[in-house]
């Protein structure tokens, strides 16, 4: 029964993943798709192989969310947990997607962990909370903003007194590197916390040791199943943060992507932080436009992100506790 329950986990955290990728799919090539530096299907294609080499560059981030946020404990319960945790950010994730919102991924994750940890009454490790998801939950969109605006400036101040039309045909050629570096970045984070939670499943049911290093199946079926989700797109999302929030040209695409690439791979290798592709990417446009004039960034199209930002920790905490208390009910 128990190693059904793993399978069962198992398989439901790679549901996860998928809805993941296709759900953060418009992270890594929204910018390049909308100022037409790559074509939709080509810009997937690149997304996906470079999110299933990232998944493979590391598991800083992966041990945080497989040790770092809750205990749950051995046997049938603790998988219920996990299971219940899982279900209620696959459903925050389908319902931001539904609404065209980019909301957090690793948030709504992070949120259901701590939901059926605390429906179960199961220990959560609150300062890993605060250190590892809270403190950069809120500092990452500050910096990736912050730094979009310096990578805009110094390419408006070196590029002064270029022909226009040359430097945007330049751009656009480097916004393949910048979309690949996103897309990078991606797979280093986000295939990371599924393989945290697959990890976390099979130490509870007794199929690894918590000290132990993350199995070579669990990377690749974690890369792989992000990858595919990856390629179905994301496109409800990927035309909200590519049009919506402001028009963007190949130089404010690539000072975007370098940005949130910058941002995401020195939380991850740094730090083992999970932090938010979404919130990075979405405030690092934010911050590029904001260098043309404050008015370019249609700020009511933000307060709705925003909105969404607030609500993903509690909201699929809230979901995984329902998820959590169901399972129990027909598990036992």
């Amino acid at each position: 029964m128990e190693l059904a329950l793993v399978v069962g986990v198992i398989v439901i955290a790679l549901a996860f993943d998928y809805t993941n990728g296709f759900h953060d799919a418009a992270n890594a090539i929204a910018t390049s798709v909308s100022t037409r530096a790559l074509t939709p299907r080509v810009a997937l294609l690149m997304a996906a192989v470079m999110n299933f080499i990232g998944a493979h560059l590391g598991e800083s981030v992966a041990l945080t969310v497989g040790k770092g946020i809750i205990d749950a404990p051995g046997g049938r319960h603790g998988l219920v947990i996990v299971g219940g945790a899982l279900i209620g950010a696959i459903v925050w994730n389908l319902i931001t997607w539904y609404f065209g919102l980019p909301s957090s991924s690793s948030h709504a994750l992070i949120g259901g962990l701590v939901g059926s940890a605390m429906a179960a009454s199961a220990a959560v490790h609150w300062n890993g909370v605060i250190e590892k998801v809270v403190i950069p939950m809120v500092l990452s969109p500050v910096v990736g903003f912050t730094l979009g605006g310096i990578i805009m400036i110094a390419i408006l101040w070196i590029f002064r007194r270029s022909n226009p039309h040359k430097a945007s045909k330049g751009f656009r050629y480097a916004q393949t590197l910048s979309a690949a570096a996103m897309a990078l970045g991606h797979g280093l984070q986000d295939a990371q916390k599924t393989m945290g939670v697959i990890f976390l499943a099979l130490t509870v049911g007794g199929y690894a040791s918590p000290d132990a290093h993350i199995p070579e199946w669990v990377i690749t079926a974690s890369a792989l199943a992000i990858s595919l989700g990856t390629y179905a797109g994301g496109w409800r999302i990927m035309r909200t943060l590519g049009r919506r929030i402001i028009h963007l040209d190949p130089p404010r695409g690539f000072a975007a992507e370098a940005a949130a690439a910058s941002v995401l791979y020195t939380a991850a290798i740094g730090f083992g932080a999970p932090i938010s592709t979404t919130h990075t990417i979405t405030s690092a446009i934010m911050g590029v436009g904001a260098t043309r004039r404050l008015s370019a960034v249609r700020w009511g199209i933000a307060g709705n992100i925003i909105t969404a930002w607030v609500l993903t920790i509690p909201a699929a905490a809230l979901v995984a506790a329902l998820a959590y208390f169901l399972l129990n009910l027909v598990i036992g």
